[in-house]
């Protein structure tokens, strides 16, 4: 496969206020899937952290969706979080054997995508120092566990402690091709800040989340159905750091949920534009 290859799209496909500037007027909620994957040749499943989906749901995604569609999701909550509060229960937190066989369900379950299977993300909370009393620590935990994760999957890592994005946390992920995540969220510092004095890529593939700022949004709008946002400089920035990354690495997936500007397709396709990459069909149909 040749190197540069951007898939991009949003985090989730099911938003009803899409409906109208994205989908149809009409639009039945088991009929968007089917309508996104003839726009965009990737999603992200956000609905995975909620809990480990049935095979049958994702035989679903895979018969609705055209062939080389590609479909990321993200790990349960329950085995990234752990606890039932606010705050992840330390005890329980990527110990597999805590969380009651969800992580084979959910590995079962994914399975069933075939070809069509994208990254699969851990997304972690922040922890305090009550969870892990810092990235030693909290590295102690997460290696055991990647190296145990099943070889048929590729694997990324987003970290939402921003001291912890250091060499020691890329040296691990890079010695197992796991992607660290390069995440646009308001309390992290952005990914071209970070490129600045660390080399961020350690797998074959990239993976980015351009995920913003929830009470910014919110505080604008409860629909997101526009732009209500302007992310240019940031989103000129992103475009600055994944063209470099492109080349570098098989594919780079990249996806935009609506609390980063208001809309996540509009969102996606500025940074499409910005890398000259809109009209790719590697990226969108």
């Amino acid at each position: 496969m040749p190197r540069g290859r951007l898939l991009y799209g949003t985090s989730s496909w099911s938003e009803k206020s899409w409906i109208g500037p994205f989908y149809p007027p009409g639009t039945r909620p088991q009929d968007m899937l089917a309508f996104y994957a003839g726009r965009f040749a990737t999603v992200e499943a956000d609905t995975t952290y909620y809990r480990a989906p049935s095979r049958d749901l994702v035989r679903g995604w895979r018969a609705r969706t055209p062939d080389g569609f590609v479909l990321s999701a993200k790990f349960p909550r329950s085995i990234v979080h752990a606890g039932e509060e606010a705050k992840p229960d330390p005890e329980k937190v990527l110990r597999p054997e805590a969380a009651g066989g969800e992580l084979e369900r959910f590995l079962d379950a994914m399975r069933e995508l075939g070809e069509k299977r994208g990254p699969l993300v851990l997304q972690l909370p922040y922890f305090d120092r009550f969870a892990f009393r810092g990235a030693g620590e909290f590295l102690a935990r997460l290696e055991p566990f990647l190296d145990a994760l099943p070889k048929d999957f590729r694997y990324g890592v987003e970290v939402r402690n921003k001291g912890w994005i250091g060499e020691p946390l890329l040296a691990a992920l890079r010695a197992r091709n796991v992607a660290l995540v390069f995440v646009d969220l308001a309390y992290m510092p952005h990914p071209a800040d970070l490129a600045g004095r660390l080399d961020l890529v350690t797998a074959d593939f990239a993976y980015a989340r351009l995920i913003g700022d929830r009470q910014a949004v919110e505080a604008i709008t409860k629909t997101f159905d526009r732009i209500v946002i302007d992310q240019g400089e940031r989103l000129e920035r992103w475009a600055g750091l994944l063209g470099g990354i492109l080349p570098r690495v098989r594919e780079t997936y990249a996806y935009a949920n609506n609390h980063y500007a208001g809309f996540g397709p509009g969102t996606i396709r500025d940074l499409a534009r910005r890398l000259g990459r809109e009209s790719d069909p590697a990226g969108s149909r």
